[in-house]
């Protein structure tokens, strides 16, 4: 089992492709590469935390979720309404999550922070809702979409090499 992240994936949005200026032609094409670079990356038994912002129409988020590979959790994003958050499919759904990967201790949320718990003991903030568009922070990472190549990243491919 791999632990992957992503955000702002905006299924469906077609507001995103302008205002993100994402390469893609229609909503349709967007949403079938967001799918398809998805499940090339995750297996079905790999663990996703998408940090918000998952869909347009929250009536079509089950039916994505039963597209996508993974153990699905969701961290709400501000377009995330609770019909979304209530959809099936999802492991869990929160706003804020501390875990830990790979030895590392993790802060997730949608939104960046300027700060965040353990921040001067070597904690990471994984976040979204900026589209790839902060200055990076030390120890602070995008993991959105349009930050990652339209794929979920694994927390070692967002670290410096060793």
């Amino acid at each position: 089992m791999t632990v992957f992240f992503t955000g702002d994936t905006h299924f469906g949005d077609h507001r995103t492709i302008n205002i993100q200026k994402r390469p893609f032609a229609s909503v349709a094409e967007m949403d079938t590469v967001l799918i398809e670079r998805w499940n090339a990356t995750v297996a079905p038994e790999d663990v996703v935390w998408h940090l918000g912002d998952v869909a347009r129409r929250a009536a079509d988020v089950p039916a994505l979720l039963a597209r996508l590979h993974g153990i699905k959790h969701l961290l709400r994003g501000n377009n995330d309404p609770d019909e979304t958050a209530a959809a099936t499919g999802w492991a869990s759904v929160v706003d804020y999550a501390e875990i830990e990967v790979d030895g590392r201790r993790l802060v997730l949320c949608h939104y960046p922070f300027r700060s965040w718990n353990g921040q001067h003991k070597g904690a990471l903030n994984l976040h979204g809702h900026s589209h790839g568009r902060l200055k990076p922070m030390p120890r602070q990472f995008d993991v959105g979409v349009d930050a990652r190549d339209f794929a979920p990243v694994r927390l070692q491919q967002l670290l410096p090499p060793a």
